[in-house]
């Protein structure tokens, strides 16, 4: 372990009351909650904790709000997305130790975290201004067609604590560029970079009431009122897929708007002919991002039976050598978990599959002193009916199931729930193909072990969720068509 590194005092600029109507304010019962950093167990601040009411007002702010936001010109919204993303590039280092500070990451990561949360911002702003619509004439000729889109109204944003900045740009920017007004609730664990953000969105000139953000550790009653409230036309949610079905159940009684981006099992295959060594550094950067949490992270890992035992000593290997520690350590590659729950889940997986016949490579047990730190672990011969199998890790546990033929590891590969993203590595062009079109996914990194980008259409198929976030389909989920017929006059 690092030495233990001292809390930014860059914390103490972020503000901790609740973003309502362009307002910074305490809760109205004046509740307040501690934000922990996860590496030290110590408090980083205290931060408004939100009752009912504040979420009421938070979302009529957005309703009042929502007819002058749609009307402004596309313009103008994309220059403020614009003004957003160079905000947050030149406070690449400040966002990045905050998120850091509040969720464990490594320096590094959090860096990387903050580009491509700002590249969501620039993306938009682009879109923004690309809104397009469609002219026909009917079949018979009598009727012109005019088709528009225009912004869906009042959206609920759910962010995750994995990726607080990211995932915050990624609802927020479409959100703005189409016109939408919109309320965020963040993670308890990470509130501080969200509200670091919405202080970002009103130097951006962002009007108030078109962004609140409403931190709390009522989720249930706060996001419930919302929900059935009749006013909020959209929900966008990312978090676990238990979490996701709740929503959609109570999306259904108003016939909200649904995005649903939820857990993944991804699987990871490496076929025989693939080059061990970029097969290996593909599984640390689809394994090890964020310590393993993240919905895309490589959960099942099929090699096949011919080179296993050579993937494993080397994969095994390189997970030994990252430096575990604080991630406000820039030599740290490996931070903490994100709590106590967290840590405890991927032990009991891990014990799980070794009580099942695995052998640990490397890691495995917890390490002694403060922090939720879990050692980068590799799995061999891990028997497919191990727990770890079947739920999603989140930690930086790496099990290897060997396999002999192609149709078997699809056979696995898509014996579950989930559908989010599958990784496969080979130097047969036609059998990348043949394997990534099989795969019951959304997304598929070939020879690649990172798949996410601002310009690439996100999510998952099956109980990975409902929609994409990203690309040039992003824009989509926030806009609705409405359709004109006009009497044309008609020719002789």
């Amino acid at each position: 372990m690092t030495a233990t590194v001292t809390t930014p005092s860059s914390i103490e600029s972020i503000p901790t009351g609740l973003f309502i109507g362009g307002q910074w304010r305490d809760a109205a019962d004046g509740r307040v909650f501690d934000v922990e950093n996860p590496a030290t167990g110590a408090v980083l601040a205290v931060v408004a904790d939100a009752g009912p009411s504040d979420g009421d007002e938070a979302l009529a702010a957005a309703v009042a709000a929502q007819s002058d936001w749609a009307r402004t010109a596309p313009r103008y919204r994309s220059e403020i997305l614009r003004n957003a993303f160079d905000l947050v590039m030149s406070r690449q280092d400040w966002l990045a130790e905050v998120m850091t500070s509040e969720m464990g990451k490594p320096l590094a990561e959090s860096k990387g975290e903050v580009a491509y949360a700002a590249e969501f911002l620039r993306w938009f702003s682009e879109e923004a201004v690309r809104i397009s619509g469609d002219h026909t004439t009917t079949g018979d000729g009598a009727n012109r067609i005019i088709v528009t889109r225009e912004p869906v109204g009042p959206c609920v944003l759910i962010t995750p604590w994995n990726f607080p900045l990211a995932m915050g740009t990624r609802k927020i920017a479409p959100a703005v560029a189409a016109g939408c007004t919109m309320v965020l609730k963040p993670a308890p664990q990470t509130p501080l970079t969200s509200l670091a953000l919405a202080a970002i969105m009103q130097e951006a000139g962002l009007p108030d009431g078109v962004l609140s953000v409403v931190n709390t550790t009522d989720a249930a009653t706060v996001v419930v009122r919302w929900m059935s409230s009749g006013k909020a036309r959209k929900v966008s949610f990312t978090g676990s897929t238990g979490v996701g079905k709740l929503l959609l159940r109570q999306a259904a009684d108003t016939v909200m708007r649904s995005s649903m981006e939820l857990g993944g099992n991804a699987p990871f295959i490496v076929c025989a002919d693939a080059d061990i060594d970029a097969a290996v550094e593909g599984a640390i950067a689809a394994k090890m991002r964020n310590m393993g949490e993240a919905c895309t992270a490589a959960n099942r890992m099929y090699v096949h039976r011919d080179i296993a035992a050579t993937f494993s000593e080397r994969l095994a290997e390189r997970m030994a050598a990252l430096r575990v520690g604080n991630g406000l350590d820039s030599s740290t590659q490996v931070g903490p978990l994100i709590d106590a729950a967290g840590r405890a889940k991927v032990q009991r997986l891990v014990d799980d599959a070794l009580e099942r016949g695995a052998k640990a490579l490397t890691g495995g047990q917890l390490p002694e002193g403060p922090g939720y730190f879990y050692p980068p672990t590799v799995l061999a011969d891990v028997s497919t009916e191990s727990e770890l199998m079947t739920t999603e890790v989140f930690g930086p546990v790496a099990p290897i199931v060997p396999f002999d033929n192609e149709d078997e590891v699809i056979r696995r590969a898509n014996d579950t729930d989930w559908g989010l993203v599958g990784y496969v590595f080979t130097q047969d062009v036609d059998r990348a193909f043949d394997l990534a079109e099989r795969l019951e996914v959304g997304m598929v990194g070939v020879n690649n072990g990172v798949v996410s980008n601002p310009a690439a259409p996100f999510g998952g198929v099956k109980q990975s969720g409902l929609g994409r976030e990203g690309g040039k389909v992003g824009i989509d989920e926030f806009l609705e068509y409405k359709y004109f017929s006009v009497p044309r006059r008609r020719g002789r």
